[in-house]
């Protein structure tokens, strides 16, 4: 008997004291006692004295683990034990533990989330065991400790008489082939496809397919042959959002095991700069592709802007129907060491990219950047055009200007072997320039300047005029244009447009304004082979004039209906149909480099899509238009967008601007981080702080100091295992955010270590593969227990309190004159 508290008994003194003065005077002397004997019992409760006893109850703790190195169906293995011995406990107490699926805390510091740390496993449950019950651990492992000291754990549970049964789980199996290495780029695009690299080890040839993750979501998988003896297969990856990220992968055989890898990526979201002076409207299709692949887009509506861009902080350049050859010099040079340092360059060409004969020509840097060059028009031999050019009075002002405008430009794109000649015409009509060759352009131009609108409108006898002069030219391309905005007697021109076409002269017209002969016009250019047009607006009369010219004349511009073929099967193309959309309406002609390749070709085998390697960086031609003129068709196809998002993927930088080396020193527990930058972004005069945040919890921040050609940063590990992700405060392309993996060597165990779990049981007097119902046995073994008596006179003194109030209510007869 042992009392915990004493004083309570001191107020037993004055009940008996009280119990001794009432009873001679009491009547009801039986009442009188049974109230003393039930403030007795409390008195003594509040005491709260206790007994000891012998205790049989057993408290197991059944520690499953939960580790990387435990298959799934190993797991379910342990869960199966568990509800067993669930079933069989009875009144002893079973307490399930998992150690591996969560952060535990051993002697030497904080343990990685997925490895096998028996010490801090068996030290934690140790702790969890109730002393008043015969404690026994229960251990379902592989055995494969790599983190802890398991001896002093199993030396403190030898001290405390604490038996640790074992059951040992087979682990993982140990696969037929061998994973030497992974290579996975340290740095990729949002939602480019990048490889990954796996080089194998097989037995035999089989087959095998890689499941991976990015961050624990699925990012996709890839069916791989493997080849005997040592191999690299590689697979791709994609991953949409920007940051590091953690690639885990498996690689299963089916029949011949499995194996695990990781690495880390960071991904960027790429720049992109477009130059187009098209309005916007034009260009809604395109910035709209760009953007919804990831891309941050910046658009500018002059070349010329780039040399007051203060940043020039771009991973690909788009140039869209834009007259490159009229572009300075130093832009060009600026955009060719762009591409040669790293950078991506796309060039689709549209109808503002016209070929200009140019003599003592050498190639500028743009030329040598890109992969095709424009071609000049298919003959070499000379073509001849007049512009008959109506010059009434209705002409004057902007249509005039406009009509000298066109006629100029006409000049400016015709070789000097080609013949031009200007007919103006009003009630009769005069040779503002006289067809001769275009060996002096500018004489032309000036002559043109002076046409002067007045008079009325007669077509026919200028149009006869102007047939009269080319039918005898020799020349391989004849074309009259005919411009006007009046009606005019028909006369013969229809018979002569026949007699023209047979000749293989072609006439085509234009008509301005409403009140145009637009039937007899179109009649015309029917019977001549050429084309009619009347434009809406007057302001697109130059380039309507300039394209006709251009494609009756042999120009590199044609304009026709055609389905790009491709050569071959190419990755930008896959999962395209390019007969899907319909017909493309027209193209440039190109000639490609030799070592350039040629994804997609338009009729004739004229290049349609090329690209190459240009330094560190790739540029490629498409020699369309991604609008609505030429691409008129593509605009709505639901392809349109995956077409030129796989075009500019597949040009963006394959070279960093910064290289990075990132390792692990062992000597000093630091991750290392250098930073090398190219010449393009250089050295910067202060180095940045880097910030690194990492697994449980962790954080540092820490100055980068300057070392040769480069940055170094180190970080203290901590004995942590994980992702550790670092980056400056800000985006900077010295300092890109990159990603270390300290990797547990947990993946790399296989089988069970059956010795470790056998030397554990025999070490604490415990048990090897004991069955569920063998856990909560005693093995003769007690332990001593105070038990509180306080309950039970508790419940004597109510019980007494009762009976009292029942014999005095006459409850309880036999006891009525007693109480």
């Amino acid at each position: 008997m042992n009392i915990q508290t004493g004083w309570p008994l001191l107020l037993t003194v004055p009940l008996f004291l009280w119990f001794v003065l009432e009873w001679g005077k009491s009547r009801r002397r039986l009442g009188l006692l049974l109230k003393v004997l039930a403030l007795a019992a409390v008195c003594l409760a509040l005491a709260r004295p206790q007994w000891l006893i012998q205790e049989t109850y057993t408290a197991v703790a059944l520690i499953s683990d939960a580790s990387n190195s435990i298959p799934i169906e190993q797991r379910g293995q342990q869960q199966l034990y568990l509800q067993r011995a669930r079933a069989v406990a009875g009144g002893h107490s079973l307490r399930p533990l998992e150690f591996g699926s969560f952060t535990a805390r051993s002697v030497e510091g904080p343990t990685l989330q997925g490895s096998t740390n028996l010490e801090a496993a068996i030290r934690d449950a140790m702790g969890t065991l109730p002393a008043d019950r015969i404690p026994r651990l229960v251990l379902l492992s592989d055995g494969q400790s790599n983190s802890g000291a398991v001896e002093r754990a199993v030396y403190q549970a030898r001290a405390r008489q604490i038996p640790i049964d074992t059951f040992v789980l087979a682990g993982r199996q140990a696969p037929d082939f061998r994973l030497a290495s992974v290579r996975i780029p340290m740095q990729a695009f949002a939602g480019e496809r990048f490889p990954i690299e796996l080089e194998v080890d097989a037995p035999e040839p089989m087959q095998a397919r890689l499941e991976l993750t990015a961050d624990g979501q699925p990012i996709g998988g890839s069916d791989l042959t493997l080849a005997q003896g040592r191999g690299i297969v590689t697979a791709h990856a994609r991953i949409e959002t920007p940051g590091t990220s953690l690639i885990e992968g498996t690689l299963l055989a089916p029949e011949h095991g499995q194996e695990q890898l990781t690495g880390t990526v960071a991904i960027h979201s790429p720049k992109a700069l477009l130059i187009s002076s098209d309005p916007d409207y034009q260009n809604t299709h395109l910035t709209g592709v760009i953007q919804a692949a990831g891309f941050s887009l910046k658009k500018i509506t002059q070349v010329a802007a780039l040399a007051a861009d203060p940043e020039f902080d771009y991973d690909i350049i788009i140039c869209s129907n834009e007259d490159f050859v009229a572009w300075p010099v130093s832009i060009k040079e600026q955009l060719a060491e762009f591409v040669q340092e790293g950078g991506g360059f796309l060039m689709i060409s549209g109808e503002r990219n016209l070929y200009r004969e140019r003599t003592d020509y050498d190639e500028d840097a743009l030329d040598t950047m890109l992969p095709a060059t424009l071609a000049p028009p298919r003959i070499p031999e000379g073509t001849a055009v007049i512009l008959v050019v109506d010059k009434s009075s209705s002409m004057e002002g902007k249509k005039m200007q406009l009509a000298r405008q066109s006629a100029i430009g006409v000049v400016e794109n015709l070789r000097p072997i080609d013949s031009v000649g200007v007919l103006a015409f009003d009630n009769s009509f005069e040779w503002a320039v006289p067809l001769q060759r275009n060996a002096m352009p500018e004489n032309t131009q000036s002559m043109i300047s002076g046409i002067i609108a007045d008079g009325g409108t007669q077509i026919a006898p200028a149009l006869k005029e102007a047939y009269r002069f080319i039918k005898p030219q020799n020349a391989v391309y004849k074309h009259i244009l005919l411009l006007t905005d009046g009606i005019s007697e028909e006369g013969n021109s229809i018979a002569l447009a026949q007699e023209a076409a047979a000749n293989e002269v072609t006439i085509s017209t234009i008509g301005l304004g409403q009140d145009v002969n637009r039937s007899y016009l179109e009649r015309i250019a029917r019977n001549a082979a050429g084309k009619s047009y009347f434009p809406i607006d007057i302001s697109a009369l130059e380039q309507i004039v300039l394209r006709d010219v251009m494609e009756h004349t042999g120009s590199s511009v044609t304009e026709q209906e055609f389905i790009p073929t491709a050569k071959q099967e190419y990755e930008v193309l896959k999962e395209i149909d390019l007969e899907q959309p319909g017909p493309l309406l027209g193209w440039l002609r190109y000639e490609t480099k030799p070592e350039a390749q040629t994804i997609l070709e338009a009729p004739d085998e004229d290049p349609l899509l090329v690209q190459w390697q240009y330094g560190l960086g790739r540029s490629a031609v498409f020699a369309s238009d991604a609008k609505d003129r030429w691409a008129a068709n593509w605009i709505g196809w639901n392809g349109y967008d995956l077409f030129w998002s796989n075009i500019l993927r597949d040009l963006l930088p394959r070279v960093a601007t910064t290289e990075t080396l990132t390792e692990y020193d062992t000597a000093k527990d630091e991750i290392v981080i250098r930073y090398f930058p190219s010449d393009r972004t250089g050295l910067q005069e202060e180095p940045l702080e880097l910030y690194a945040v990492g697994p449980q919890g962790y954080t540092h921040v820490t100055p980068t100091r300057q070392i040769p050609e480069g940055y170094e940063a180190r970080f203290p590990v901590k004995g942590l295992f994980g992702l550790f992700r670092i980056r400056p405060e800000n985006e900077s392309r010295i300092f890109p955010e990159v990603a270390y993996y300290r990797k547990n060597s947990e993946l790399d165990q296989y089988g069970a270590n059956s010795e470790l779990m056998r030397s554990i049981a025999l070490a604490t007097g415990g048990r090897v593969n004991p069955a569920p119902e063998e856990l909560f046995s005693s093995g003769g073994r007690s332990v001593e227990r105070w038990m509180g008596l306080w309950p039970l006179l508790l419940a004597l003194a109510i019980f007494l309190n009762l009976l009292e109030l029942l014999a005095r209510k006459g409850w309880l007869p036999i006891l009525g004159r007693w109480a």
